[in-house]
Formats: C-alpha cells, sequence, structure tokens
C-alpha cells in the first residue's frame, strides 16, 4: 500500500498532519484489501505513541482487526529505531497482540525490543559490505548482495541479540 510517513519532514513536505497521513494509509490498505484481498498488508503508521495507537483504531474503526493479521507493519521507525520511544512503542503495539514488521531495524534497536516483534529488515547488513573488500573467496567487486556476506551478518547479529526471542531470524521455523 502507499503509507504516508508521519516523519516531520514529511509532514512538512505535504503540509499535512499525522492524522491525515494515517487516513490515507489506511484507506490505501482498504482500498488494495478489496482489489485484491489479504496480501496487501497493513502499516501502521505514526511519530508518537498516541498516533499509532489511533492509527490501530483507525483501522478496527474501518472493520480491520490488526490483532487477526499475519503481519502488520511499523512504519517511521527506521531513523530512530535504537531509541527508547521506539521500544515503548512496539512494546505497546505488540501487547495489542500485533504480529509487527519493523522496518530499518539496526542492531541497536533488535538488542532493545526484538522480542516484540515477529519481523525485522535492514539496510545495514549490506552498508560495511559496500565498504570494505569482498569475503574470501567471493569473486564479485563487493558483497553488498552476497548471500554469504548476509549469512554472516545474520549470524553475528544473532549472537549480538542472543537473549531475544528471535523467531523471525529462525529458518528452522519457517517450513
Amino acid at each position: 500500500p502507499q503509507d504516508w510517513m508521519c516523519e516531520p519532514a514529511m509532514l512538512a513536505k505535504t503540509g499535512r498532519s499525522v492524522g491525515f497521513h494515517q487516513a490515507a494509509t489506511v484507506a490505501s490498505v482498504l482500498e488494495l484489501r478489496e482489489r485484491v484481498g489479504p496480501l496487501v498488508v497493513p502499516v501502521v503508521q505514526g511519530w508518537d505513541l498516541g498516533d499509532y495507537v489511533a492509527c490501530v483504531e483507525r483501522y478496527r474503526d474501518e472493520g480491520l482487526d490488526l490483532a487477526t493479521e499475519a503481519v502488520v507493519w511499523l512504519g517511521s521507525v527506521c531513523r530512530r529505531q535504537g531509541t527508547a520511544t521506539i521500544a515503548a512503542i512496539v512494546s505497546e503495539l505488540a501487547g495489542y497482540g500485533l504480529a509487527l514488521h519493523g522496518f530499518g531495524i539496526k542492531t541497536k534497536g533488535l538488542g532493545t525490543y526484538a522480542r516484540h516483534l515477529a519481523s525485522a529488515d535492514s539496510m545495514a547488513w549490506s552498508y560495511t559490505a559496500r565498504r570494505q573488500p569482498p569475503m574470501p573467496g567471493c569473486t564479485h567487486r563487493s558483497c553488498a548482495n552476497c548471500p554469504r556476506w548476509a549469512l554472516f551478518w545474520r549470524d553475528r547479529v544473532l549472537r549480538r541479540v542472543a537473549t531475544q526471542q528471535l523467531s523471525l531470524f529462525d529458518t528452522r521455523s519457517a517450513a
């Protein structure tokens, strides 16, 4: 769906409010759901905790219980993913039974609240790989898109956050 980010810089660009961006995001999800069904994943948008709760309520008011969704994307977190604010938001929303996917969640964020996420993604895995020589045995110019590097990064992250419940990275449960 077209999710309308709620970072202050984005609000300044559109001249609209968080509420407007949330309403447009929810409308996009619902319209696409009418066309293609549950393939469309809902996105919860906001800036502070109250905003995110209000967005969950918008979906509920439109007849979509996010707690029944296989996954719910969490927007507007990537540039502040390691903050106490996002940790509180993730914890609160997970408490509503949401299977959250965190966009742009780096290891600092995972170390704090991975137990509350169903999944996460980050470009961090390839950032370092783009800036150093390829791994021994790799013949490509950079490991930025290298499966070996991705698995190496994944294993390193798992070791760093071993105390978290990281089913999102457990490939054995993917069957």
